[in-house]
């Protein structure tokens, strides 16, 4: 498994492709903007995309969407509780004042332990809510496509609309669990993993945790 990204966006949103190897079948995981340099990004990697995923429904996730799905018509993946955030993306962006092109209804929903494959590989989908109540991470043997839940250094933000801090400490929990050699690719800034975020990130101590 390939993981490529682009930065886009005022918001500085990481942009993930995963690529199979051997079959070039790929995925796009939170296409939040500039869908142009993600058209180019699958083209210069050869990758087949088969879908679209997203970790939850903020606009800086799901700006390009509308775009990426003209130009691919794959089935687009959410977690039925955040279709609310889905849904209000455009106002999101307009209150902001960022050009923004609202996105179609996904094709389908994400639920917990669901299984999705790309060629050969398996990413198991959990659950994570707390930056947004339908928020899910990608997950397979080596790496966790993280969205906004865990950063380096840091974590989501809790005082969003439908936001909630109670829930945000119960995935920080769940994923305190998890093998602390993933490699975490969060939606914003550098990559990370489990094992360095649980020595040196504050908030995934119990003190920390038990503050939100």
């Amino acid at each position: 498994m390939k993981v490529e990204w682009v930065t886009v966006g005022p918001f500085q949103e990481n942009s993930y492709l995963l690529i199979d190897d051997a079959s070039r079948r790929a995925v796009l995981v939170d296409p939040g903007d500039e869908a142009m340099r993600i058209v180019r990004l699958v083209d210069a990697a050869e990758a087949q995309v088969e879908g679209i995923w997203l970790t939850h429904g903020h606009l800086d996730h799901v700006g390009a969407v509308a775009a990426l799905k003209r130009r691919w018509d794959v089935p687009v993946l959410l977690h039925p509780d955040d279709l609310i955030l889905h849904r209000r993306a455009s106002q999101q962006a307009a209150f902001y004042g960022i050009p923004f092109e609202q996105p179609p209804d996904p094709d389908g929903p994400l639920q917990d332990g669901q299984e999705l494959t790309i060629g050969a590989s398996t990413f198991v989908v959990r659950h994570t809510p707390g930056h947004s109540p339908g928020h899910v991470v990608f997950i397979s043997d080596a790496v966790m496509i993280g969205g906004d839940l865990l950063f380096a250094g840091s974590i989501g933000r809790t005082d969003l609309p439908l936001s909630s801090p109670e829930a945000m400490e119960q995935s920080l929990s769940l994923i305190s669990t998890f093998n602390p050699d993933l490699v975490v690719y969060p939606g914003h800034g550098p990559p990370t993993n489990i094992a360095t975020e649980l020595a040196t990130n504050p908030f995934l101590s119990g003190s920390a945790r038990s503050s939100l």
